[in-house]
């Protein structure tokens, strides 16, 4: 029920954006300084509260072991991203774009705040060790994936890997690990910055949407059959093993997470970034994060 609650608070939020962008009191320009605000502030900020406001429960090993599973999602996730392309008959033109969508999942705008808001900060600090291996693969294997759509030269962006996202992350570990003391001040001023991550990383969502028409996302019957796979077939096929093996009910809480929030955002970027399908991936991540907001509370129901 919790967990519902705050789908829904995340729904409001996005649709805040929505109506505001349908109003034209925003638009994509705006929406760029507010996702500016979310990936280099805000969210960095709810990292950093979460090990200077944590109550220090996670042992070293446990941390270990989410890092170890991270690895073997992403891992399974990259095999899911070719089994995806057989299975659904995807054409040539879009492979690339049916492949990132399964591999990278939005764990930063929308995982962070549900993670935040749902299970406390703890539990973020395990999601801040997914965002490793995700950032590494996403500017080295998604550019080589999605590059040749376009048949744009693929440029490795590893300067990209140590991005704010990725350096907020270990200085979060390492503060929680370290034990370091920090400040009132510092602790008050983290926490406040680190609560815009929830609403303004939806109202940009929602911004984006109202760019597209809605009535479209539901008539590829391809893009709609893959959805419900990937939103709801994935994640549960995964925890149902995952709770199996795992004795740690908040790092079980994290992985559904990880595993049933929609397509990154960062689809729709190196789409257009490399002239590959922008249109598809544009409806794809939109049409998934609609549907996330029903589909993950199903799966935490029928894993938990």
């Amino acid at each position: 029920m919790l967990l519902l609650q705050q789908m829904i608070i995340l729904f409001i939020y996005m649709a805040v954006g929505y109506g505001c962008a349908k109003k034209g009191k925003l638009n994509p320009e705006k929406s760029k300084t507010i996702s500016w605000l979310v990936i280099n502030i805000a969210n960095p900020a709810l990292l950093i509260s979460s090990a200077v406001n944590g109550e220090k429960g996670i042992a070293p090993d446990k941390l270990l072991e989410a890092a170890l599973l991270a690895v073997v999602m992403f891992a399974v996730l990259l095999v899911l991203g070719r089994v995806v392309l057989k299975v659904f008959c995807v054409p040539k033109k879009e492979a690339g774009v049916y492949t990132l969508m399964t591999v990278f999942n939005n764990i930063g705008y929308m995982g962070f705040p549900v993670i935040a808001a749902a299970y406390g900060n703890e539990a973020l600090l395990y999601a801040a060790i997914f965002t490793l291996p995700f950032n590494m693969l996403i500017y080295t294997y998604g550019i080589r994936i999605v590059s040749p759509e376009s048949g744009s030269k693929a440029e490795f962006q590893l300067r990209g890997i140590m991005n704010v996202g990725v350096i907020s992350g270990i200085i979060a570990i390492v503060l929680y690990l370290g034990n370091v003391p920090a400040p009132q001040f510092v602790r008050t001023a983290a926490s406040g910055l680190g609560a815009l991550t929830a609403p303004l990383s939806m109202m940009a969502i929602g911004i984006s949407l109202a760019g597209i028409r809605l009535k479209e996302l539901f008539t590829d019957t391809r893009l709609v059959v893959y959805a419900a796979v990937k939103l709801l077939v994935i994640p549960v096929a995964g925890m149902l093993l995952i709770v199996r093996l795992l004795d740690n009910e908040l790092l079980s809480h994290v992985c559904m997470i990880m595993l049933a929030t929609p397509a990154a955002s960062m689809v729709v970027m190196l789409a257009q970034q490399y002239d590959a399908n922008y249109e598809l991936a544009a409806r794809g991540v939109a049409l998934t994060t609609l549907l996330s907001v029903a589909t993950i509370p199903i799966v935490s129901a029928i894993v938990f």
